[in-house]
């Protein structure tokens, strides 16, 4: 196999894996993301006088391990507003940016 063909298979395949590692990454965020909601709907925190807490930050001394994906959901969900964090540091769903998304992903 000449050279210049086994370049550009390794350039393929290094950009197929990429791909590949981006798409899953994605997949766990976005599975983060309906955990929390769930998680906050179990608990009714549509307002703020029930908002709940939320662990936003790993606490492990060593930082050993896969990055904490739960916290990039979370600030997604914030950053679309999905989300409210209160100044007490609890968190709480918007039900009509919830009810919005919801929709629009339906269609």
């Amino acid at each position: 196999m000449p050279v210049y063909l086994q370049i550009i298979l390794l350039v393929a395949a290094f950009i197929i894996f990429v791909a590949l590692i981006m798409y899953f990454g994605g997949l766990a965020v976005r599975k983060a993301c309906f955990k929390i909601i769930a998680e906050m709907g179990e608990a009714r925190a549509f307002k703020e006088s029930r908002a709940v807490e939320i662990q936003d930050e790993r606490k492990n001394f060593f930082r050993i391990g896969v990055k904490n994906i739960r916290s990039k959901a979370l600030n997604l969900l914030i950053a679309d507003k999905i989300v409210i964090k209160t100044n007490s540091g609890k968190y709480y769903l918007d039900k009509e940016k919830l009810d919005q998304a919801k929709s629009s992903i339906d269609k």
